[in-house]
């Protein structure tokens, strides 16, 4: 994302604070600008908590102290959140009073009272300034960009994780499904809205105008949720391409000389970019929700359309093959024979099959400081018929060993969904991005409408993963 783009933003949140901060009851708040900047914070989140003369006079003293936090450097912004969440946290000693009280207490109306008080006592008091900031102009999108800075911040800062994690609460509330608009992005969509388009794609980048144009023709579709907090926002946005039959390369997609085709005669929907374009909504899912929703609206726009698919990258695939590689020369497996299919004994802790660790063998040369191929074209017939398998059997069978989920992160997103591996697409990305992610490769991940809910339930509670014959039969 481009620095004039988030300089812009930021321009905005400014502009919109500052008509509040020199309101009358702003500019009489009367603190010293000589003296201690802590302590000028410190009397201003007080006087913010306090309330004083109304909504109004709060709001007005919240948008000083927003405006204030906006100008400050990184160092300074880190140094105001460790004083906010230390001198304004949960009051634990009334906590421990309460809780004594509720141990003594016999009476269960006594109790159920104290229960409410606890309940009160155990919210700090930096929740509420959170809260005043989300009642200001463009304040929801002010708290999403402060998480994003605290997730960023989560290593050299670990101490402001207490409020990244509050934030965070407060925002899987707020960013409820139940309040999300979707809305259809158009080539007459405001201008403003398309720039954001091009800065927040995450999968497939937009290169140019003239780009963003083709992936908004006619054929194509393009849909976001939006929040009322944040109207000019897209949270996620999905990419639509309208075709016949499974789509098998991205580049066929998007980099298309042919006109634009009349929907109407397409079959099949392809999925092919999903963006979540917020980070600081990271964790807060409604990507399920958003391809439910696309589906249902493309269902009753075209009604010719009878496949719904994604075209996918798989982002995790080239790291795990040469993890596995590296295992191999550290000795961590041994015994592999030079003809693939012989009887081996696999000394590894990994226990993966035989002819998994057979076609990672197949595989090593791709590390090697003078790779034997640099791009999909240069691979031989054997180290593709390798990597095909590899690649099906790690979608199948590679795990995250702390959930059992699907290792691999998109497929976990779309087998969540209710979808099912149905093709591994060879050239499917053929560059630089695409090699690096999987050797060039690409999957299409189905949503048959009749089993979503039984491919949902089926990999949710057992971790089962639908698949189709033919990716079946490559991982073997």
């Amino acid at each position: 994302m481009s620095q004039t783009f988030l300089d812009r933003t930021l321009d905005n949140l400014r502009s919109a604070w500052r008509e509040l901060r020199d309101s009358t009851v702003a500019r009489g708040l009367g603190f010293d600008e000589n003296e201690n900047r802590k302590e000028r914070w410190r009397n201003q989140i007080e006087a913010c908590l306090a309330r004083r003369g109304g909504a109004v006079s709060a709001r007005a003293r919240a948008a000083t102290l927003g405006h204030d936090f906006l100008r400050l450097d990184e160092a300074g912004k880190k140094e105001f959140l460790h004083l906010l969440i230390t001198e304004f946290d949960v009051d634990r000693d009334r906590v421990a009073d309460v809780v004594s009280d509720w141990t003594a207490a016999d009476d269960v109306a006594e109790r159920a009272l104290l229960e409410a008080e606890l309940r009160t006592a155990l919210v700090p008091p930096f929740r509420s300034l959170l809260k005043e900031f989300n009642s200001l102009p463009q304040g929801v999108k002010f708290l999403v960009d402060l998480r994003a800075d605290l997730l960023r911040w989560r290593r050299e800062a670990p101490g402001l994780g207490i409020l990244e994690r509050d934030l965070k609460t407060l925002l899987t509330g707020w960013f409820d499904i139940g309040f999300l608009e979707l809305s259809r992005i158009t080539w007459n969509s405001p201008a403003a809205l398309l720039e954001k388009l091009i800065a927040y794609e995450a999968v497939h980048a937009i290169k140019s105008w003239d780009d963003l144009k083709g992936r908004l023709a006619s054929d194509r579709r393009c849909f976001a949720f939006f929040h009322p907090g944040m109207p000019d926002e897209p949270l996620i946005f999905v990419e639509v391409a309208l075709v016949n039959g499974i789509a098998g390369s991205v580049d066929d997609l998007i980099n298309r000389d042919e006109d634009a085709a009349d929907p109407r005669h397409a079959d099949t929907a392809i999925f092919y970019s999903i963006s979540n374009a917020q980070a600081g909504l990271a964790g807060i899912s409604f990507g399920d929700f958003l391809i439910k929703r696309v589906v249902a609206e493309l269902q009753r726009d075209l009604p010719n359309l009878k496949q719904f698919s994604t075209l996918s990258p798989i982002p995790g695939f080239r790291s795990w093959v040469q993890k596995q590689v590296d295992a191999r020369h550290r000795g961590e497996v041994t015994g592999l024979p030079a003809i693939a299919g012989a009887s081996v004994t696999v000394k590894s802790n990994r226990g993966l099959p035989v002819h998994i660790e057979t076609a990672i063998a197949d595989c090593e040369d791709l590390f090697e400081p003078q790779p034997s191929a640099e791009r999909p074209e240069q691979v031989s017939p054997e180290t593709r018929e390798a990597l095909e398998q590899l690649c099906c059997w790690y979608l199948l069978n590679a795990r995250r060993p702390d959930s059992g989920t699907a290792f691999d992160p998109v497929a976990h997103f779309h087998l969540t969904n209710g979808a099912r591996v149905e093709r591994l697409n060879w050239l499917g990305n053929g560059n630089e991005a695409g090699w690096q992610q999987s050797f060039g490769m690409m999957v299409n991940y189905l949503y048959d409408l009749a089993d979503i809910e039984k491919n949902h339930e089926s990999y949710v509670g057992q971790g089962r993963i639908a698949a189709s014959g033919a990716v079946k039969r490559l991982a073997r």
